[in-house]
């Protein structure tokens, strides 16, 4: 997992709530054995009609938001089933930050898992910044949103906060200890019997 870094970007606005894991990568895309790959699929029954011609009226199609990693959207973002593929879909699309008044706790759990960081703000701000125009920073060191106009802070866990910071994914975790789990190992560790 690489470690997360300041990001500066415009915002891609999804001003819609209880988005379920299946709106996020519906499950007939759920065949690749991968993290990566899904990002084509991302949204899909919304970005493309039945005969799979792009919608013009929906976010993800409109250009302007081509180079954005960051998802400003509503409540409970992530619901329905704990598929992982939702957050590999929207990190293969590129986005890094999902910005929300909440999330579904597996979803919530599996960004961090996977390098992505969600951030939950009250709905006031949520609102101002699907409006925003121009680019913005996320400065995770000092939790806070950058915008020309404010800075908001934002609340995270600190470990959550670490492990982001420093790119570990749950083996690179264990992995730190690795001499303590030896130190285990071998004072466990019967000799086997001939």
């Amino acid at each position: 997992m690489k470690p997360f870094n300041k990001i500066r970007t415009i915002v891609t606005p999804l001003d819609k709530i209880n988005i379920d894991t299946d709106q996020i990568i519906p499950k007939q895309f759920l065949k690749l054995v991968q993290k990566s790959g899904f990002g084509k699929f991302l949204f899909y029954n919304w970005k493309y009609d039945e005969n799979n011609n792009r919608k013009s009226d929906f976010v993800l199609n409109d250009t302007k938001y081509e180079d954005s990693k960051i998802l400003v959207t509503g409540n409970n973002f992530g619901c329905g089933s704990s598929r992982e593929h939702a957050v590999w879909a929207l990190q293969d699309y590129g986005f890094s930050v999902i910005i929300a008044p909440s999330f579904a706790d597996i979803f919530y759990s599996n960004c961090f898992k996977n390098g992505v960081l969600p951030i939950i703000l009250n709905e006031h701000y949520v609102k101002k910044l699907q409006m925003q125009t121009t680019a913005i920073e996320i400065d995770l060191e000092n939790q806070v949103i950058i915008t020309p106009d404010e800075k908001i802070p934002f609340e995270i866990d600190v470990h959550k906060k670490r492990i982001l910071l420093e790119g570990l994914d749950e083996i690179a975790q264990t992995l730190q200890f690795e001499k303590e789990i030896s130190e285990y190992e071998k004072k466990t560790t019967t000799p086997s019997v001939l």
